[in-house]
C-alpha cells in the first residue's frame, strides 16, 4: 500500500515539474516586440499633435511592464500587450496615469473586472484614488502584418472620462448608438464616460 502511494507521489511530482517546464517555454516562446516598434505602434494612438513628447509604456525583453520612453508633454502611450493575440495600443492624459496604475496592479493581482471596478470607484469616492474631473482616452486597433510587421485596417476609438455624469447632466443618451454618435456609457459612476467610435471603413 505505501509502496501505490509513493509511486502516486512520484507521479504527482513529475506531473507538476513537466507543468511548471511547458510554463517557462511558453513565456520564453512568447515574442517580444523591439523598442523601436512598441513605441512606433503605441504612439500611432496618440494625437498627431502631441506624438513628438508623449510618454511610452510598453515591455522589456522579458515580458515585465515597463517605460520605453520618457515624455515631455499631456499624453502617454500605452505599446500593444504581446500575452494578447489582438493588436490594441491606447494613449492617455497623464491625469489618468494613477487611475490607469490602479488597474494595472489590481490585474496584477488577479482581480477581475468587476472587481476592479468595484474597487476604484470605493476608492475614487473616499479620496484614495485621485480621478481627474475630465480627461481623454483613444484606442487604436488593426491587424500586424506578419511579413512587414505594419499596420494594416488600423482604427480609432475616443472615451472621455467624466466621472460620475448621468444622462441627465450630459444630455447624452446612456445605451449604444449608431456608429459616430456619442453615448454616455457607466452613468453615475466614477468610469461616466462618453464613447465616440467612427464608423469602420
Amino acid at each position: 500500500m505505501e509502496k501505490v502511494q509513493n509511486i502516486k507521489w512520484i507521479k504527482q511530482i513529475g506531473l507538476t515539474v513537466c507543468f511548471s517546464l511547458l510554463c517557462s517555454l511558453n513565456i520564453l516562446a512568447q515574442e517580444i516586440p523591439s523598442t523601436d516598434w512598441q513605441i512606433k505602434t503605441a504612439l500611432m494612438a496618440v494625437p498627431e499633435d502631441y506624438r513628438d513628447g508623449a510618454k511610452v509604456y510598453g515591455y522589456d525583453s522579458n515580458g515585465n511592464f515597463t517605460t520605453l520612453r520618457e515624455g515631455t508633454n499631456d499624453f502617454i502611450a500605452l505599446a500593444d500587450d504581446p500575452k494578447k493575440e489582438n493588436f490594441s495600443t491606447a494613449a492617455y492624459h497623464k491625469d489618468l496615469d494613477v487611475f490607469m496604475a490602479r488597474g494595472r496592479q489590481l490585474r496584477k493581482e488577479g482581480k477581475d473586472g468587476k472587481e476592479i471596478f468595484e474597487i476604484r470607484e470605493s476608492e475614487v469616492k473616499n479620496g484614495k484614488l485621485k480621478m481627474p474631473d475630465k480627461a481623454t482616452l483613444c484606442v487604436f486597433t488593426g491587424d500586424v502584418n506578419p511579413e512587414t510587421k505594419e499596420i494594416e485596417n488600423p482604427y480609432v476609438r475616443y472615451v472621455f472620462y467624466i466621472p460620475f455624469a448621468t444622462g441627465e447632466s450630459t444630455g447624452l443618451p446612456t445605451t449604444p448608438t449608431p456608429p459616430g454618435h456619442a453615448w454616455l456609457m457607466d452613468p453615475g459612476t466614477h468610469r461616466a464616460h462618453i464613447m465616440i467610435t467612427p464608423p469602420k471603413k
